[in-house]
């Protein structure tokens, strides 16, 4: 229903590396003190992180899309994968995380019970970030669960998000209607 344009792509893009975490990924500097302030969080509690994946352009999510769609099929990427123009990370606010020097969270069983992804679980939403696809939660959040993935939003709307139950997209729909 809601697509961005191909030729979209936020003016404020900057290096995650500005927010105290790696560099080779680009977000929108609105995130970034409160992306630095959750890095540090993570990492005073023993449990550091990293970004594998941040802002992809339209073409770049095409691409990411494609991928999917030849390891496992049209179908099964749209559970996966967003198509291109309907991407979070087309919008600059939303990464993927992993452990401090771990493997791409989607090769593990499930990154949430790593320490790293378990402190992001429950801490995230503290920084305004909410991880967009919960377990067991396809049905309302259109993709499958991914414990890496967390769009910013904002403290006081993560706060509300986390308080109400709901998963994101309830949580908007809930506020604004689908």
């Amino acid at each position: 229903m809601y697509q961005l344009p191909s030729s979209y792509a936020p003016g404020d893009l900057v290096s995650t590396s500005t927010a105290a975490l790696n560099s080779g990924y680009s977000v929108r500097s609105i995130i970034t003190a409160d992306l630095r302030a959750m890095a540090m969080a993570a990492r005073d509690a023993g449990r550091p992180i990293q970004v594998v994946s941040a802002y992809r352009s339209y073409t770049q999510q095409a691409a990411t899309f494609d991928y999917w769609v030849s390891i496992g099929g049209y179908q099964h990427a749209l559970l996966t994968s967003a198509r291109a123009g309907h991407s979070e990370h087309q919008l600059g606010t939303t990464l993927d995380f992993t452990s401090l020097g771990g493997a791409a969270p989607w090769t593990y069983s499930d990154w949430a019970s790593t320490p790293a992804g378990g402190w992001m679980a429950a801490n995230a939403w503290r920084h305004g970030f909410v991880m967009t696809y919960p377990r067991g939660e396809t049905a309302t959040a259109c993709y499958s669960y991914e414990p890496w993935h967390y769009r910013y939003v904002g403290k006081p709307t993560a706060a509300a998000v986390h308080d109400s139950g709901m998963n994101l997209r309830e949580a908007i729909w809930a506020a604004h209607g689908p």
